[in-house]
């Protein structure tokens, strides 16, 4: 089965290359950043994500001022992103919890970790699950880790490389050992394409799809 999947994940890899190309990496982005975002990120789309954390970052220049503020007012500078009130006390709690046991607001050094210490390590606080991490692990780190976010699931499902039933966390699981290695950035970014544009999560454009053919939920339209 594992090896099907695999065989699977690098047909689509190859695919997706060809249909959108491969990605270059850009240099690794600033840790705290990536997590931020990614916060901001939860439950809303990318246009009102960054609305939220360029605001944050206008009314506050830096990290330290974010944890210093009230809670109330780094709510209302992300209200953009929708669940302020949450986020707010979230983002607040984890820059404390950082400054707490790191000494600083620097978490450069989690890059020399072990991922699955990182992993294990930042999962513990509220606000921060699997993909949350993964994608600090993968795009600020450069780690090759395979975050699974809304469209990925959504893909991995309908393609068949995991079940209706899997849910996102243990999605994680099962694809990260299976990713061709060296691909988790490319693959990870086209099929975020592919989701956005093609795979769609009503009314998806199969027709136009450039791994149909791989595909459970395709083939049984075609029929």
């Amino acid at each position: 089965m594992e090896q099907d999947i695999g065989e699977k994940l690098q047909f689509i890899t190859r695919k997706l290359e060809l249909a959108f190309g491969c990605p270059v990496r850009e240099k690794a982005s600033d840790l705290l950043e990536v997590l931020i975002r990614t916060i901001l990120s939860q439950n809303t789309n990318d246009r009102n994500r960054d609305r939220a954390y360029e605001n944050l970052r206008q009314q506050f220049s830096t990290w330290q001022q974010v944890m210093q503020a009230p809670v109330e007012a780094i709510s209302s500078a992300i209200r953009a992103a929708g669940l302020s009130n949450q986020k707010g006390k979230r983002i607040k709690e984890i820059l404390q919890w950082i400054h707490s046991n790191f000494g600083t607001l620097d978490i450069s050094e989690i890059c020399q970790w072990p991922p699955q210490q990182v992993i294990e390590t930042f999962c513990r606080l509220p606000g921060i699950g699997i993909k949350t991490i993964s994608v600090v692990l993968l795009f600020g780190c450069g780690h090759d880790i395979f975050p699974v976010d809304t469209h990925i699931h959504r893909i991995s499902k309908r393609v068949g490389l995991i079940t209706s039933t899997t849910s996102a966390e243990k999605a994680h699981q099962i694809l990260g050992k299976l990713i061709p290695p060296g691909k988790a950035y490319s693959l990870h970014l086209n099929l975020l394409q592919l989701g956005r544009t093609i795979c769609l999560a009503r009314n998806p454009l199969c027709a136009k799809c450039p791994i149909g053919t791989v595909c459970n939920f395709g083939q049984k339209l075609a029929k």
